[in-house]
């Protein structure tokens, strides 16, 4: 059978029906020059040999590495029963809850995940998800130009690449400017927000700043000034904005503590598996005073007549969702399923759980670092970090491409990810969560030490895959 179902007679009934002659009609409005040509698709198959198609696609997906990449996305251990509470009928399958008398769960669902984020981030107010980090601080930044009536926003060069790209094409057409905050060269608070540089960004009396972003911990895995980064923001009547990872919430100060008005980040740590980049989850919490101003849907409990509990969509009409000019935001969405997961995951691990895991993170993370700094890829920046950080490694990107000939994900070439920046031309960000195991960690500084040396690869045993490359740097030490 063909891949698409309406036949030829099919396709004359519904051209006929809005009465066009042909398909192309209906993109007559798209210029020619920017139309797809015809695509090349190949023939229809049996699902038997579609199937074996499939399976050798997916077979060629590396399931044997040591990784060590993050950069936004994170290994960590997910509870079984996520998946199985996902995927019950009445969850997988929610539509939006227009009508709570019929939407109770899906409500109540929406209700413990902002209660639960508000706890995490210290914050008043948190909406019901957005497609992913990126978006929830691109809609974070906006909101700082509603709530000031500014058009001038500040973003660190440290905020994680994608979200300032995506700030700024959120911004395009609308008048409103973006502004990078560069980063300190050189000293102990290398590679974080250079806060004379923002001192100076801010006094600009004729170019006033709606908002000011930075990340907490950085793109670089280096700790933030966050609270002196806000006092600067509010003394030149500006926004603070942090993007936090929600996990390092559980040792580190949450954004309501050190006087962040809005908070934004990626919920993908939460029990939501790295899964080829996506679906993800976006964090958005704000002050209350901002409640106004902030995208995406509030559940609030209530009673119904009966004086029962309820729960109920508030602080927006339907008619946003469906009059575009009265929306905050027409990019936004409700991610309940993911959202559901991260509710199941901080309700399994509880507030102990999740200190465990940030704090297993971080060991894990000064075990990685001694033991790279001892094969020769010592530490880029000296400043604290929490799981994340860069090593220095000349001809970094190579070196890269020959460890994952050998088994190794070391992490992120950042001359490919940040290719303006000169003093990380020989940087690999890496990174180490709980599931990131001793062997692993001696596996990838033995691998380090045979390419920095060149040595040729050490044959591996089948089966024996991280055990061995432990053993091996436990006899090279």
């Amino acid at each position: 059978m063909p891949y698409g179902p309406h036949t030829p007679a099919d396709r004359a009934r519904m051209l006929a029906t809005i009465g066009i002659g042909s398909v192309d009609e209906l993109f007559a409005d798209i210029p020619g020059k920017l139309r797809a040509s015809s695509l090349d698709l190949p023939e229809p198959e049996p699902e038997l040999s579609l199937a074996a198609h499939l399976q050798a696609l997916a077979a060629r997906n590396r399931v044997d590495l040591a990784s060590f990449l993050g950069a936004g996305v994170y290994r960590h251990y997910s509870p079984a029963a996520i998946d199985q509470i996902l995927l019950r009928g009445e969850w997988y399958t929610a539509y939006t809850p227009y009508q709570p008398e019929i939407s109770q769960g899906t409500l109540q669902s929406i209700y413990e995940y902002e209660s639960l984020i508000a706890e995490l981030v210290g914050l008043d107010v948190v909406s019901a998800s957005h497609y992913d980090g990126a978006a929830a601080t691109a809609e974070a930044a906006l909101m700082t130009c509603r709530a000031t009536r500014r058009e001038r926003v500040l973003v660190s060069r440290a905020v994680h690449r994608h979200y300032r790209e995506t700030i700024e094409t959120y911004f395009m057409g609308g008048g409103l400017t973006v502004e990078e905050i560069p980063l300190v060269a050189d000293g102990l608070a290398a590679g974080t927000t250079d806060l004379a540089a923002l001192e100076r960004l801010l006094a600009d009396p004729d170019r006033a700043v709606a908002g000011v972003v930075a990340s907490q911990p950085n793109f670089l895995g280096l700790l933030e000034p966050m609270s002196d980064i806000g006092q600067l923001a509010h003394a030149a009547g500006a926004l603070f904005v942090a993007v936090v990872e929600p996990v390092s919430l559980a040792v580190l100060a949450p954004p309501g503590e050190y006087g962040a008005d809005i908070a934004a980040g990626e919920g993908q740590p939460l029990g939501i598996a790295p899964q080829y980049g996506g679906p993800y989850l976006g964090i958005l919490a704000s002050t209350e005073a901002l409640v106004r101003q902030i995208p995406g849907r509030l559940v609030g409990m209530t009673t119904d007549i009966d004086g029962k509990r309820a729960f109920v969509m508030t602080m927006r009409a339907r008619e946003q969702d469906i009059r575009r000019e009265k929306a905050a935001s027409n990019i936004c969405t409700n991610q309940a399923l993911l959202a559901l997961a991260a509710s199941v995951y901080l309700a399994m691990v509880g507030p102990h759980g999740l200190r465990d895991v940030a704090a297993l993170g971080a060991a894990r993370a000064a075990e990685l670092e001694t033991a790279l700094a001892a094969v020769g890829a010592p530490r880029l920046h000296s400043g604290p970090y929490l799981n994340e950080f860069v090593v220095r490694v000349p001809g970094a990107a190579e070196v890269h491409r020959l460890l994952l000939e050998r088994g190794v994900l070391a992490g992120l070439v950042l001359a490919e990810a940040e290719p303006d920046d000169p003093a990380l031309a020989d940087g690999l960000l890496v990174c180490a969560t709980e599931v990131t195991t001793h062997d692993e960690i001696g596996r990838f500084a033995a691998t380090l030490s045979d390419v920095l040396t060149g040595r040729p690869p050490v044959a591996v045993e089948a089966g024996a895959g991280t055990a061995r490359g432990g053993a091996v740097a436990e006899a090279r030490r």
